[in-house]
């Protein structure tokens, strides 16, 4: 085999690997940046679980956080780019990194999720968000209960000892009866 050809591919290969390597750390970086951002505001914190709905079964919470406002429902959305939604569209894109695709608008699923969490605990405040990482761009507006995640500590401040010490008396049983009722959702398997 030509010494040359066997260079240039074995430098592809390195180039490739560097390429793919930087794709993974910035991804990680921003997974972390958006866990580090929903711990900062979170008592306590359920993640990937399953509640029941109301209606005989079950449905798919991501991040459950109990703040010093109530329980919070987040559905994470880690894209970056600009992100055209509105509440009504019934499809939202995101353009960005040279590539453009749509998903579906998750703000019915996310009314669904806090409507079951509101089932399971009547008397406490719940609401619910979409979060994006902070390098979302909603600069032609952005739809309500969108929240990014450099936004999270303003709307949710970590609670002082003293209202921790509130909000436990205050919250506990509720948490706990959430904790009770939720299963993990890896912990079941699919109907076949």
């Amino acid at each position: 085999m030509n010494p040359t050809l066997v260079i240039g591919l074995a430098a592809a290969l390195i180039i490739t690997l560097i390429i793919v390597a930087i794709i993974v750390w910035r991804r990680r970086g921003r997974a972390a940046g958006i866990q580090s951002a929903l711990n900062s505001v979170a008592v306590a914190a359920l993640r990937d679980v399953l509640i029941p709905n109301g209606m005989g079964g079950q449905i798919y919470i991501e991040y459950l956080l109990l703040t010093s406002r109530g329980i919070v429902v987040f559905d994470v959305k880690d894209f970056v780019g600009a992100v055209f939604a509105s509440d009504r569209m019934q499809e939202w894109t995101v353009i960005g990194a040279g590539r453009r695709f749509g998903f579906p608008n998750p703000q019915g699923t996310l009314f669904d999720r806090v409507a079951a969490i509101r089932q399971v605990v009547s008397s406490v405040p719940v609401e619910g968000h979409i979060l994006f990482s902070s390098q979302a761009d909603f600069s032609k507006g952005r739809p309500k209960n969108v929240l990014l995640s450099s936004e999270l500590e303003k709307r949710f401040s970590k609670p002082t000892k003293d209202d921790r010490e509130r909000l436990s008396d205050a919250y506990a049983p509720y948490w706990a009866k959430l904790k009770a009722v939720s299963v993990p959702a890896d912990s079941v398997t699919p109907a076949k």
